[in-house]
């Protein structure tokens, strides 16, 4: 695995005007780590997250299998050794009121929920006072709790904390809580513009 997924805490920054989808991810020094631009106009997700900002070497792919789709299934593959390390699915209807997503291993076989916090904030931020109130995500793997993803509050910039520290059991693959950060800044960033 390459030596970018070995920090336990990273910082996601996204610009929210910008035309194309620029994620930068940041180590707890502040030293770029990770980079992906997406494509624009592109029918089905194709997420590209590369070592730096020359993308001269890919380490993550995140692929829809679907064309648009409410509840797409992303597959998450690891680019160096073309292998698959999992994959996420946003729960569609679900998600209307408190957004949720499945976690999977390889085998497609379900590992955890990522959720938002909690129904109240979740309907405080849709219906009442939007980006003032930022998103707090929590990753299970049955009953623990092995990844937090924490929303800033910016105007212009989309900035969420991610950390890892209470996965002492090492029971989430890195790229696959990186993978997740991503989506949730692409994916669920470009919904909250639209509502």
């Amino acid at each position: 695995m390459d030596s970018a997924f070995q920090y336990t805490q990273y910082v996601l920054k996204k610009q929210v005007l910008a035309l194309t989808g620029t994620v930068r991810i940041y180590n707890p020094l502040d030293q770029l780590v990770l980079f992906s631009q997406q494509k624009i106009f592109k029918l089905k997700e194709d997420i590209r997250i590369y070592a730096d900002e020359t993308k001269n070497r890919e380490l993550l792919n995140i692929q829809a299998r679907q064309i648009i789709d409410f509840s797409a299934y992303y597959d998450v593959i690891d680019s160096q050794y073309s292998t698959k390390v999992g994959g996420l699915r946003r729960k569609g209807f679900r998600s209307i009121l408190q957004d949720e997503w499945e976690v999977f291993d390889p085998q497609e076989k379900q590992l955890g929920i990522l959720k938002e916090d909690s129904l109240r904030q979740a309907l405080l931020r849709r219906f009442l006072l939007g980006i003032l109130i930022p998103q707090n995500y929590d990753l299970n793997i049955g009953d623990e709790r092995v990844a937090d993803y924490k929303q800033r509050f910016q105007l212009f910039r989309y900035v969420l904390d991610i950390d890892f520290q209470m996965d002492t059991g090492e029971k989430l693959d890195h790229r696959l809580g990186i993978a997740a950060a991503v989506l949730l800044a692409t994916i669920e960033g470009r919904q909250r513009r639209q509502s």
